[in-house]
């Protein structure tokens, strides 16, 4: 529950801009730790206020839900990010798709046009795969090379849908609906409206006056984009992607799908946005938020989570083309933290295996002096004196620790023991720490002055060096 004065200034945003950008309606909501705290909803949709289970479209929210799915056939061993999409579509489309692969699709990194030749396929009915791929896929197809940068293409997203559904061999929305929308009680998730929902609008510039816009059957396209949602099944899936919700996906998927892959550069200020696997990303002032926002005819939509504890979550839905002012879901997220901010849970002690226990403590790289801690499952090593960034590891499902970002990401830490059986060194990517600076007793690279530490006017030239002793593994 939150205070009935951050309800009221969490309304009083929603109001002011419902009714500074003239919205026929809007709705909204915030999360913390998986739990919908406040709904709200401004203007009509049927005669009455929208609530949290008011259908909007999602538009381009829509690609996480595809993302996710192509993502749980590569956690099961189905298919790799590295593979061509054309290795598991019809010959006629996998030719025309060329070498783009799946990772790259999912990124927007496969410098694939962004829309279908033709009309606008938002505001017209949609084709085949067979039709789209002629039109769109052929020697014009490629904006920039493949991995040169961000790019963001809708087909890209078509070609994804028609994996699920060549995988599965079921449509991609039956597919997204008996992994996803069932397992996260998601119930208001649909490809064309059910009421309660909202009907789409253009407002004049000049007036107030609307004008009502197409929905159709986006065909191919629809992965891109054909989704109706609600605030409460947003809510849902923001927990999912957090980490709160079932299983569907590893820990470490989750975490991959909001590492940026593809920044959105602007020369003149540091980026502020990126894309990871189906995730939109967000850096402002240092704070990075993901999700996604959605535009169609019409709809206006955006789902911002916060990353950090308590994961945030701001969900926005209108029915207006021009939508809702770009700071809203931020300012929610605001009122949310100051008005109630983060109480993390009570610390409570861990069983810790006592070899685990002995790896713990002060190390050394070269005279440098780190530090080993372990928070959770988490082991992180930091230079004493240091700017505060260190670097973390976590178990690696076989018994050992691998590297979790930084330079050693993806790197294996091998504990090296000595004759005795102890831990004398960490070897991190051949960079060894050890106890105590340059322990002779440790392998240290290219061994230790036998001669040791000296006075400068003691200096001579280097002695042999010792290596360590034999039995080191």
């Amino acid at each position: 529950m939150i205070e009935d004065r951050t309800r009221r200034l969490l309304d009083v945003r929603l109001a002011r801009d419902q009714a500074g950008q003239r919205l026929p309606s809007v709705a909204a909501g915030v999360v913390r730790d998986g739990e919908l705290l406040w709904t709200g909803g401004r203007g009509q949709v049927d005669d009455r206020e929208p609530d949290a289970d008011t259908q909007y479209r999602a538009g381009s929210i829509s690609k996480t839900f595809i993302a996710t799915g192509v993502l749980i056939l590569r956690d099961a061993g189905r298919l790799s990010l590295s593979d061509p999409i054309g290795k598991y579509l019809d010959e006629g489309v996998a030719r025309a798709a060329g070498p783009m692969t799946i990772g790259q699709l999912l990124s927007h990194s496969a410098g694939l046009r962004a829309e279908p030749a033709g009309p606008w396929w938002e505001r017209t009915p949609g084709s085949s795969l067979a039709d789209v791929a002629g039109s769109s896929l052929g020697e014009d197809a490629a904006r920039f090379r493949p991995g040169r940068r961000h790019h963001y293409s809708n087909v890209g997203y078509a070609l994804l849908g028609a994996l699920l559904t060549a995988q599965h061999g079921l449509p991609w929305y039956d597919v997204i609906a008996r992994d996803l929308l069932g397992p996260l009680g998601m119930g208001r998730t649909t490809t064309r409206p059910q009421r309660p929902h909202a009907a789409g609008y253009a407002v004049h510039p000049y007036a107030d006056a609307l004008l009502a816009e197409p929905e159709h059957d986006a065909g191919a396209m629809a992965p891109a984009g054909q989704l109706w949602t609600s605030v409460g099944d947003l809510a849902a899936f923001a927990r999912f992607l957090s980490g709160g919700g079932p299983g569907i996906l590893a820990e470490t998927t989750l975490v991959e799908m909001r590492e940026p892959i593809a920044i959105n550069d602007v020369p003149e200020q540091p980026w502020a946005a990126g894309y990871g696997m189906g995730l939109q990303l967000w850096n402002s002032a240092g704070q990075r938020y993901y999700g996604h926002t959605g535009s169609m005819p019409g709809f206006i939509a955006i789902m911002q989570i916060t990353d950090g504890p308590g994961a945030d979550t701001a969900i926005v839905m209108c029915n207006s083309t021009t939508g809702f002012s770009t700071a809203l879901g931020s300012d929610l997220l605001a009122i949310l933290s100051e008005g109630e901010p983060y109480c993390p849970p009570a610390w409570t002690p861990a069983r810790v295996d006592g070899d685990l226990l002995d790896m713990l403590g002060s190390w050394f790289w070269g005279p440098s002096p780190f530090t080993l801690r372990l928070h959770g499952d988490v082991l992180e090593l930091h230079m004493e004196g240091g700017d505060g960034r260190g670097m973390r590891f976590r178990r690696d499902g076989a018994g050992g620790w691998i590297g979790v970002d930084g330079y050693p990401a993806g790197e294996p830490l091998v504990p090296v023991t000595g004759p005795d059986g102890s831990v004398i060194a960490l070897d991190i990517g051949t960079f060894i720490y050890t106890r105590t600076p340059y322990d002779p007793a440790a392998p240290v690279p290219g061994g230790v002055d036998a001669a040791g530490w000296q006075a400068e006017g003691e200096l001579g030239p280097p002695a042999e060096t010792t290596s360590g002793p034999s039995g080191i593994t």
